[in-house]
């Protein structure tokens, strides 16, 4: 079967060999409710409860404070609309550059009286501190602002924002999912600077799909989306998905394990890589920021990102586009639109998301194949002109 080579790492990751491992006995062997009381149930209450505490530990945060989810996606919307159904619609402040799971949620409370104010980024992507300063002057209850950006790999300064943002009064929270595994997290140390919730899942570190978790201040009112059997401390019923949390547990034992090493190790190829292109002549996006050590984010101009993104794939590399397209109307990157790039550059940009299986010689390839694509879609725009 044909196998290209793997460049998507923010979007997912392959289960890790040990994590399939850990999970397999809760398919079939293992298979009870962790609810129920029998021996069954029990053990299955156990390597949930060993799940939340293997989290915890990666992120710095206590096993109470860990509330299991669906995914990311489940997450955010139980910090953005959980928190608003505790409040009086006010001022709700989200980050330009957020993910469609918190900006969507935070687009719908808009709809219910709730004031949206999106914050102001630089042209590196970075939260503009004078737009900050304002909008926390209009004293928001809640504000959410990503850690680590999916896209560009921004990395921003989360505890800068939730000291202002705590002395205005506001429940702060930071979506983290690209950010553990890459960097290393303290739930507790964050919260001390303002944090009350973070998000993080399974899948982005060689963990399963469908495992996720809110970590959150047991101070911070929730109302729950699921209501049910009052599983999760009451915020999220419903039947615990116990492989994928098993598996959950495991991939962030490795992923803290992986620390002393695999940064820097990225760091290099990232290093390699946006060498090349910059000799091919890219534009790399947020390159004065700091960003995650394996996130790209580039664009050559006058080459459409998704032509050049099925190029590659079919030559054997498996990257992102930067547009959230429909064949009726293409749009160009939300991220790269808040910081200020132009549309027929956004709509260029492909991302490469480097993760531990990737080589020195992976990248030179890569390289090879790109000049030469690129080289041939230069070609071909200039005879179409």
């Amino acid at each position: 079967m044909f196998s290209p080579v793997y460049l998507d790492h923010n979007a997912t990751t392959a289960v890790d060999p040990a994590v399939l491992e850990a999970m397999l006995p809760w398919f079939d062997q293992r298979y009870g409710n962790a609810s129920s009381r029998h021996e069954y149930g029990r053990a299955a209450r156990a390597a949930v409860d060993q799940a939340r505490q293997q989290v915890a530990a990666a992120t710095g945060a206590h096993p109470t404070e860990i509330v299991f989810t669906s995914g990311g996606s489940e997450a955010n919307n139980l910090f953005i609309k959980g928190s608003a159904a505790t409040f009086k619609p006010g001022t709700l402040a989200v980050g330009a550059l957020e993910h469609p799971c918190v900006m969507r949620p935070a687009e719908q409370l808009a709809k219910q009286g709730w004031m949206l104010r999106k914050l102001a980024v630089d042209a590196q992507g970075r939260i503009d501190v004078a737009d900050f300063t304002a909008a926390i002057q209009s004293k928001p209850r809640l504000v959410s602002v990503m850690l680590a950006n999916n896209e560009t790999g921004t990395v921003q300064d989360i505890p800068s924002l939730a000291g202002p943002a705590e002395a205005a009064g506001a429940c702060f929270h930071t979506d983290a999912v690209q950010a553990l595994g890459k960097m290393p997290l303290d739930f507790r140390a964050l919260n001390r600077a303002g944090v009350r919730a973070m998000t993080v899942s399974s899948h982005k570190i060689y963990g399963p799909k469908g495992a996720a978790a809110l970590i959150v201040d047991k101070r911070v009112e929730l109302q729950p989306l699921i209501a049910g059997g009052g599983h999760e401390r009451g915020l999220r019923s419903g039947t615990e998905n116990v492989p994928a949390i098993v598996g959950f547990g495991v991939a962030c034992e490795l992923a803290v394990r992986a620390l002393a090493e695999l940064p820097a190790s990225l760091r290099v190829l990232q290093a390699q890589l946006e060498k090349g292109l910059h000799a091919l002549g890219a534009t790399i996006f947020a390159s004065a920021a700091e960003r995650l050590p394996n996130t790209t984010y580039f664009a050559f101009a006058d080459i459409d990102g998704e032509t050049l993104v099925g190029k590659l794939d079919r030559a054997g590399f498996a990257v992102a586009s930067g547009a959230a397209c429909s064949s009726a109307n293409p749009e160009p990157s939300h991220v790269l639109a808040a910081m200020g790039i132009a549309p027929e550059v956004a709509r260029g940009a492909v991302r490469v998301s480097l993760g531990r299986g990737n080589s020195n010689k992976q990248i030179d390839d890569f390289l090879q194949v790109l000049a030469q694509t690129v080289q041939q879609l230069k070609q071909m725009t200039a005879v179409a002109i």
